[in-house]
């Protein structure tokens, strides 16, 4: 289907490398329970919006670049894992609000946005991963139009995939909002989180 070689492989591939908590998740995760649906949906196009980037840029050949000059991808990745680690030591000294009103979530909408876009492009290992998994699913014939037709299926399953995430989180944080410990708790363990991929993504680079 689409020129797409194991079609039904290449759509569980995908929902499986969502179903990976990852940085992207909890970025999700932390708008959705500070800022509510909207907030949550925020992030979701941020995240959205830079694994676009990842994938054109992988399409485009920017993979290619980045390992012939390895000082360059070096470079992001440092300040990939040193970004994440700010986020997280922020959010280990955020103060968690009793309620979330609609005026805040509806102004920290697209605060989410560019935070979740900033925790995608912390990784530029995802053009190395986009470089690697299509091929996977090309035939030898394929043309132009099924690495578009895979980009387009990446970013619809993902869209659908964290969404439903959003309106599951947005369940949760309703059930805690008169528990403000656990809300507490919950935001400190998304910080701590946070510095363990940041960590992790340093101690790779060894």
């Amino acid at each position: 289907m689409f020129a797409i070689e194991n079609y039904a492989s290449f759509v569980m591939a995908i929902l499986a490398f969502q179903a990976i908590p990852g940085p992207g998740t909890l970025a999700i995760l932390n708008a959705t329970a500070r800022g509510g649906v909207r907030a949550g949906m925020g992030a979701v196009l941020g995240t959205l919006l830079g694994d676009a980037v990842f994938m054109l840029a992988a399409v485009a050949g920017l993979a290619a670049v980045m390992s012939a000059h390895p000082v360059l991808f070096q470079a992001l990745q440092w300040f990939g894992a040193a970004y994440l680690c700010w986020m997280g030591f922020q959010l280990l000294r955020a103060t968690v609000s009793d309620e979330v009103t609609p005026a805040a979530s509806t102004a920290s909408a697209a605060v989410y946005l560019r935070r979740a876009l900033a925790v995608s492009f912390t990784n530029p290992k995802v053009v190395l991963f986009f470089v690697a998994f299509f091929p996977l699913f090309l035939r030898p014939d394929s043309s132009r139009m099924t690495l578009v037709a895979m980009m387009l299926h990446v970013t619809v399953l993902s869209f659908l995939y964290q969404a439903l995430l959003v309106l599951v989180g947005n369940a949760m944080a309703l059930r805690l909002r008169g528990l403000p410990l656990a809300r507490t708790v919950a935001t400190r363990l998304a910080g701590v989180s946070l510095i363990g991929f940041g960590v992790k993504l340093a101690a790779n680079q060894r």
